[in-house]
């Protein structure tokens, strides 16, 4: 019996990982092999995502454009195949910190001044480039991101022009993936679903983090009323939550898979079509040869 013991313990301790820990989507969660590995392997696609940590009301927790973005860039990895998630950069431009302005106004809220960011996201992404990967992409979960995310997308494009790598600023899943249209046509309003801390934000973080949001301390905003809300949370659902996010990682998914293909293509210089010249060839060989001054065209 004992000897039974042993054996079954010695087994257990020599038993690999399960293969689910091994072949994670975030970076985070591989050693320096495994990472090195899945990019030898054709994992060359890296989602950078970026959230931030800012007020979104009474009711809904600091890190919601976190915890969205890490879930929807995990998705997108998956569907893509051959993408891993970088941690998210959760330290984003907020507003002015002297004087406070924007969500500085609001206690918790953390923000980098611009150029500060966008050094942030160009040295992550040349430490990528080190690595081998060849597509680099920039997600965002909050609209102050995407100046940043663009500026340094041109730039290192043009710095890298003649080589295999892109950096790819995604911004369809944020702002173009068809959810307010969805919710207008659930009889939603343009003033229920609200610009910020409203349906949606509030919603997507009930399908994935109900304990963020504080239920009791759900109401209506209105812009500069001092909670921080515009919008009416108290209409959101997780089944809303869940459709969204959805919507933004099929659009994510699609906008990545076309940045790929057209960062890389090479206008062609298409040639005249001389077949459909109307000019006769001259006598002696020539196409279109002009005449001498005076002569009539043959």
């Amino acid at each position: 019996m004992i000897r039974v013991y042993l054996i079954l313990v010695v087994a257990l301790i020599a038993s690999p990982l399960p293969a689910s820990a091994q072949s994670s989507v975030f970076l985070e969660e591989l050693t320096w092999t495994e990472a090195r590995d899945a990019v030898r392997g054709g994992k060359t696609t890296i989602i950078v995502p970026t959230g931030g940590t800012e007020q979104n009301g009474p009711h809904m927790v600091l890190g919601k454009h976190n915890i969205i973005v890490k879930f929807t860039a995990g998705e997108i990895a998956k569907r893509l195949g051959n993408a891993i998630v970088a941690p998210v950069i959760a330290y984003v431009p907020e507003g002015s910190i002297d004087p406070p302005e924007s969500h500085m106004k609001f206690s918790g809220t953390i923000s980098l001044p611009q150029e500060h960011f966008e050094k942030v996201l160009e040295f992550t992404a040349r430490s990528f480039r080190a690595h081998g990967f060849l597509d680099i992409v920039l997600l965002g979960d909050s609209g102050g991101n995407y100046d940043g995310q663009r500026a340094v997308a041109q730039a290192l494009n043009k710095e890298w022009t003649s080589t295999s790598t892109r950096v790819h600023s995604v911004e369809a899943n944020y702002d173009a993936n068809g959810s307010t249209d969805w919710l207008r046509r659930q009889g939603e309003t343009a003033e229920s679903v609200g610009t910020h801390a409203g349906i949606p934000d509030t919603s997507q973080m009930l399908a994935l983090h109900p304990d963020g949001v504080r239920r009791a301390k759900l109401a209506l905003g209105q812009a500069d009323d001092g909670s921080g809300v515009t919008g009416d949370p108290t209409r959101a659902t997780a089944a809303y939550g869940k459709q969204l996010l959805e919507f933004k990682i099929a659009a994510a998914v699609r906008d990545i898979k076309g940045l790929r293909e057209s960062s890389r293509k090479i206008p062609r210089l298409v040639a005249p079509d001389v077949s459909s010249d109307p000019i006769p060839a001259a006598s002696d060989g020539r196409r279109g040869s002009t005449p001498p001054a005076g002569e009539p065209r043959r």
